[in-house]
C-alpha cells in the first residue's frame, strides 16, 4: 500500500494521541496478561483484607469509627495505581530505548521526545482512570463506599499514580543497564510505601522516629487525599496541602523526564 504524504505536521496534542493509540493497540491484545496486576489484584486485597481479616478488626478509632472494609478501599485503590504507573514507567519505558527501541522510530518522524513523553503519561493515566473505575464498581456491590466520593477517590487515585510515574520515568530515561535499578526502586520504594505510608493502618502505629518517611511518601499525601474526599476527616487546607505535593512532584518529574528524554534521543 502506498502512503502519500499530507505534507501537514500534527499538533502537539495529536502527536501525544499518537502514541496512545500505538499503546492502546497493543493491549487490545495482550490485556489479559495484565488483567491481575491492573484489576484482580487490588480486588483480592479488597476481599482478603477488608472482608477476611477486616471481619476481626473493630470499628475504633485506628479507622475513624468505620468499618475496616470502608477505610481501607480508598486506599488500597490508591496503592494499585501507584504500583501500575510506576510498573509501567520502568521496564516499558526503558525497552523503548534500549530493547524494542520504539521510541526512536517514532521520534525519527516529525513527533518529538516531548509528544512521546506526554503521550507516555496520558497512557498511564488512562490505564489508572480504566482500572480504577472497574475497582470502584466492583468494590460497590461489597458495599465498600459510602457516598458518591468514591468518584473523586478514582480521581486521586490517577493523580498519585502519575505523580509517581513521572520522576520513575525520567530515572527509567536515564537507564543504560538491564534495569536491575530497577529492583532497589521496587524493594525500597514501592514495597515500603506500600506497607508504612497509611495504606493498611494509621501511620500514627509507627513511631514518631520514623514517622517522617511516611510524611514524604506520594502515597501517603494520596491516601489522605482519597479518605477526605470519601471518608471526610481531612481539612480543607491539609487536602489542598497533599494535592499540592503529588501535583508539584508531578510537575518536577515531567521536567527532568523531558530533559533526559531529549538527552537520549535528540542526536
Amino acid at each position: 500500500m502506498m502512503v502519500v504524504s499530507t505534507g501537514r505536521v500534527v499538533g502537539s496534542w495529536r502527536a501525544a494521541w499518537l502514541r496512545v493509540e500505538g499503546s492502546w493497540a497493543w493491549y487490545r491484545r495482550y490485556w489479559k496478561s495484565n488483567l491481575y496486576s491492573s484489576g484482580l489484584q487490588p480486588l483480592l486485597f479488597l476481599v482478603a483484607m477488608g472482608l477476611g481479616f477486616g471481619s476481626q478488626v473493630k470499628a475504633g478509632p485506628a479507622t475513624g469509627g468505620l468499618p475496616y472494609l470502608e477505610y481501607i478501599a480508598p486506599a488500597l485503590l490508591v496503592s494499585a495505581s501507584m504500583q501500575s504507573a510506576v510498573s509501567e514507567s520502568t521496564y516499558p519505558v526503558l525497552s523503548g530505548f534500549k530493547w524494542q527501541k520504539d521510541y526512536l522510530a517514532v521520534t525519527a518522524t516529525p513527533v518529538t521526545p516531548g509528544q512521546l513523553l506526554g503521550g507516555h503519561f496520558l497512557w498511564v493515566s488512562l490505564r489508572l482512570l480504566l482500572s480504577g473505575v472497574v475497582y470502584a464498581l466492583i468494590a460497590l456491590a461489597f458495599g465498600a463506599w459510602l457516598n458518591a466520593g468514591a468518584i473523586l477517590v478514582v480521581l486521586a487515585a490517577v493523580l498519585t499514580g502519575v505523580a509517581c510515574a513521572a520522576p520513575v520515568t525520567a530515572f527509567a530515561a536515564t537507564t543504560y543497564d538491564e534495569g536491575t535499578r530497577f529492583n532497589g526502586l521496587f524493594r525500597f520504594g514501592v514495597i515500603p510505601m506500600t506497607l508504612f505510608a497509611g495504606t493498611f493502618f494509621p501511620i500514627e502505629q509507627i513511631p514518631l522516629a520514623l514517622r517522617w518517611l511516611a510524611w514524604i511518601s506520594p502515597l501517603w499525601h494520596g491516601n489522605q487525599l482519597a479518605r477526605g474526599v470519601t471518608l471526610g476527616g481531612v481539612s480543607p487546607l491539609a487536602m489542598l496541602g497533599h494535592l499540592g505535593v503529588l501535583v508539584a512532584l508531578f510537575a518536577v518529574g515531567v521536567f527532568f523526564a523531558r530533559k533526559y528524554f531529549y538527552r537520549r534521543l535528540v542526536i
